[in-house]
């Protein structure tokens, strides 16, 4: 059979997109991504006929409907937070990207599962390309994640890693991280594109090949995206952020990618001393624990499926600066400036010449548009000096006519105002913002709306 060699004019290329270019550069012209631009081999390969291969019967094509998913169990963690974001547990031969910011706990979530795992019976192979057996053992003891199931391996090297694999036959292999394994089947420094791509590839085959889940730690670059190349995200089935801020200990899960379940869930944690704990009802986080100031109102956001009530502080200072200060924490500062806005134009209460801070209770962010009716009302009652009820809460969204409209899920978000005991629910139904400060201020009064007169 004739073959034909097909070679190349431009000997670098982007291992992103493609790109090609006659010397190297730092920056792919086309993707703009750095370091993805690397020396292309002259020969590019042999293009010749491919003839087809006859399938053995067991590999052979099948009707939807005659797959037999019994095969293919969820396996839960042990860590119930973690089981609801991966849709019910992992899925044997899933290959999970987990990614979060330095120092957030991602080692110490997974070193959870996988203690968790091994005391239900499973082995579990955690294998650390950054920290020796002794340092994983040091936070293990600290955490309480002991367990003879549980083998900890020091590994940089991909073949050694697939040897311990060999060896201990675990159900559970845990890789931390990805971008620190290195391939002696490609060139280029751990961390690398090219190296990154192909521990990876090789960790998922591997996956698929023996039914054996596998949790990756993936690092993030400056701006929050996975490092390395963008194929990483397409090759797993599951990519799951951890989120959370360092001023605080309350960390988010959520599942960006997700194969096998949904990805609108998040998983709620708390890291403590001594390891992290799951929080399965996170209500009482957000919420301030005095009686009710003037100046606050607590409103229903959306963690994934799961509502939760946030209370919104806000502060108003008179000033005579010309320009005022607006301050705000936890909440969308341009939002909070349209409802300013909407709340002197179409409320009549003069905003322009007061220093307004606005913040959330326990550091969550909620910057949804349902947050714009509990700040509207947060604000007003710092000016007016006057406490919402301590039963009420507000969701909705402003327009800049003074319209409060529906905001999505709207069903769940009363069904959880009312479970934790919010018997007055201020939303579209008030109308407007002025028939919902109204609204509010008859009900802090024991009266109708309608009976409060305008101010």
């Amino acid at each position: 059979m004739a073959t034909r060699r097909t070679t190349t004019t431009a000997p670098y290329r982007c291992t992103e997109c493609g790109w090609t270019a006659l010397k190297w550069v730092g920056r792919c012209g086309e993707c703009q991504q750095w370091g993805t631009v690397v020396e292309a081999a002259e020969t590019v390969g042999l293009s010749r006929t491919v003839s087809p291969v006859s399938p053995g019967a067991d590999r052979a094509a099948r009707p939807i409907t005659a797959i037999d998913t019994r095969d293919a169990p969820r396996r839960t963690t042990g860590v119930g937070e973690f089981d609801r974001v991966l849709g019910g547990g992992i899925v044997p031969g899933a290959a999970i990207l987990l990614s979060g910011e330095p120092g957030v706990g991602k080692s110490t979530l997974l070193l959870e599962v996988a203690a968790q795992s091994a005391r239900a019976g499973r082995r579990v192979l955690y294998a650390s390309a950054e920290e020796s057996t002794a340092q994983v053992r040091l936070r293990a003891e600290r955490t309480g994640a002991l367990h003879n199931e549980l083998y900890i391996a020091a590994e940089t090297d991909l073949a050694t890693i697939l040897g311990h694999v060999d060896q201990v036959q675990p159900e559970l292999l845990i890789v931390d991280s990805v971008q620190t394994v290195s391939s002696s089947l490609s060139e280029g420094m751990a961390g690398h594109p090219s190296q990154v791509r192909e521990v990876a590839s090789t960790l998922i085959r591997v996956a698929k090949e023996r039914g054996l889940p596998v949790i990756i730690v993936g690092h993030v670059t400056k701006d929050g995206s996975i490092a390395g190349p963008r194929i990483l995200e397409h090759l797993v089935d599951v990519v799951c952020q951890f989120e959370g801020d360092r001023q605080t200990s309350l960390r988010f899960v959520r599942a960006l990618k997700n194969r096998f379940g949904p990805t609108d869930e998040v998983g709620c944690f708390d890291m403590t001393g001594s390891g992290i704990a799951e929080v399965a009802d996170p209500s009482a986080l957000f919420l301030g624990h005095g009686s009710p100031e003037p100046g606050t109102c607590v409103a229903i956001a959306l963690e994934g499926r799961r509502a939760l009530p946030v209370e919104v502080q806000a502060l108003t200072i008179e000033t005579g600066a010309p320009n005022p200060r607006r301050i705000v924490n936890g909440v969308d500062a341009a939002r909070v400036a349209m409802v300013l806005a909407v709340l002197e134009k179409r409320a009549r209460i003069k905003t322009s010449n007061l220093d307004v801070y606005v913040s959330t209770v326990g550091g969550v962010r909620f910057t949804e548009p349902a947050a714009d009716l509990a700040i509207a009302i947060a604000v007003a009652g710092s000016i007016l000096n006057e406490a919402t009820p301590k039963k009420l809460a507000a969701i909705g969204e402003l327009s800049l006519a003074g319209e409060i409209r529906p905001v999505t899920q709207t069903a769940q978000r009363r069904s959880e105002a009312a479970r934790l005991g919010y018997t007055d629910l201020i939303d579209n139904r008030s109308g407007s913002v002025r028939g919902a400060l109204n609204d509010v201020r008859a009900r802090a009064k024991g009266g109708r709306g309608e009976d409060i007169p305008e101010f």
